[in-house]
């Protein structure tokens, strides 16, 4: 078999509270990394900000146009090489972010995000530990696909998620032969599991595992474990960072990696009719762009698109004529059905995909911590258009009398203020 050798540097470093300092020692790393003749530079979670409080670090966040992400696409393009942003602060609103992993080209395009799935909420007051991600970043929606570089097929995580092999195991039934766990792992977690955890990935996915990792003191209450590394399939070190900032270079030879996979074949042993198998990834709820003329069919009446603010192939989300609580919104599929059960089962999954992502975002909106979601199928439930759809309310504290009004004290909204709403919703899904 030909070689299929490929070369990628993994990078340790300190981050602190100061954005353009750790910038510039990603582009001192980038720069070595390239003159060990890498093709692919992977930078650890953090890359962009470590901050001392949550009001500091959620200030720090941009979107994934801002200043920041274009700093480094300028890097990529400047060194010729691909790059892998551990997780980087990416702003949703002014109080909560993402922590994003994102994937940038030789020639500086943004070809993959992913968002964190897994958030590292730990609070122990008896040891007075607390360390709760959620305080300020939201749960990412996806498992996103592996993404083809020049040095394999990459499957994208972050941290945390290494404890988690079920998405290992997904993104590998997928086709990644390469997976990434840009991390900032505490020092006494590390101690204990860091290796360990990485070693086992690449052991049961049989894949290439690269795990680029902050390392020392960042400030008087936060330090890392570092030891970034690579781990080749059969589980063995191949590559590893030594104390304090720096490279390190390894050969990623998808030859061997077929030849560890024929050796044991353990994805033709699963016994998937005793346990389940991996789910297939699915776009559920991807968002594709509406055309500012078109109208979509609603039973025997129309949405308009200005009045839509997520969509997908399969589903449409828009803001309701006459609500029942302000922030009632609408769901649904795009084929007009008349219930559930004349749904694929593809179509399904997407809908209440959407209706998942979509009860989160009312939630942040409206400041609630709940929502009323329902279906009304037939006549006597009270359906009064032919076409299946789901509605889902913010629930205030005195949600409860609003629900309750009649629906003749109701009035009908106009299109331009259900047009403004779906503006301010449609920011968090695009």
């Amino acid at each position: 078999m030909a070689s299929q050798k490929r070369i990628v540097a993994v990078c340790q470093m300190t981050a602190r509270n100061d954005k353009q300092s750790n910038i510039n020692v990603c582009s001192e790393l980038v720069k070595t990394a390239k003159e060990m003749k890498a093709q692919m530079v992977f930078l650890p979670e953090s890359c962009d900000f470590i901050g001392e409080s949550k009001a500091e670090t959620v200030a720090s966040a941009e979107p994934l146009d801002g200043e920041m992400v274009q700093k480094f696409r300028h890097m990529a393009k400047e060194n010729g090489v691909w790059l892998s942003l551990g997780g980087i602060l990416e702003k949703v609103t002014d109080d909560k972010v993402h922590i994003s992993h994102v994937v940038i080209n030789n020639e500086g395009d943004v070809v993959s995000v992913y968002r964190k799935l897994h958030l590292f909420d730990v609070d122990i007051p008896e040891k007075n530990i607390r360390i709760m991600e959620s305080d300020y970043a939201l749960e990412g929606e996806e498992i996103v696909p592996p993404v083809d570089t020049p040095v394999g097929k990459l499957g994208l995580a972050i941290c945390y998620d290494m404890r988690f092999p079920e998405l290992s195991l997904t993104l590998t039934k997928a086709g990644a032969e390469v997976l990434a766990y840009p991390a900032a792992f505490t020092f006494a977690t590390g101690a204990a599991h860091w290796e360990v955890l990485l070693r086992a990935r690449a052991i049961e996915t049989q894949c290439y595992v690269i795990a680029a990792a902050q390392t020392g003191s960042h400030n008087k209450k936060r330090s890392s474990w570092g030891h970034s590394m690579v781990v080749n399939p059969w589980g063995a070190i191949v590559a590893q960072c030594s104390e304090g900032k720096g490279v390190a270079v390894a050969e990623i030879d998808l030859s061997y990696l077929q030849q560890v996979r024929t050796m044991m074949p353990v994805w033709q042993h699963r016994r998937t009719d005793l346990y389940p198998s991996m789910l297939p990834i699915q776009s559920v709820g991807k968002p594709v762009p509406c055309n500012e003329q078109e109208e979509y069919k609603f039973g025997n009446t129309s949405v308009k698109a200005d009045g839509v603010f997520y969509k997908t192939d399969k589903t449409l989300a828009f803001t309701n004529k006459r609500c029942v609580v302000p922030g009632h919104v609408l769901v649904i599929p795009l084929r007009c059905v008349y219930s559930l059960k004349e749904l694929q089962p593809d179509e399904v999954s997407d809908l209440f995909g959407v209706v998942r992502r979509v009860q989160k975002v009312l939630r942040l909106v409206h400041g609630v911590d709940a929502t009323s979601m329902g279906i009304q199928t037939g006549k006597e439930a009270g359906q009064t258009i032919e076409h299946l759809h789901v509605h889902i309310l913010p629930r205030a504290e005195d949600a409860l009398k609003k629900i309750k009004m009649d629906a003749d004290e109701r009035r009908d909204r106009t299109p331009e203020e259900m047009a403004e709403e779906a503006s301010v919703l449609r920011k968090y899904f695009y």
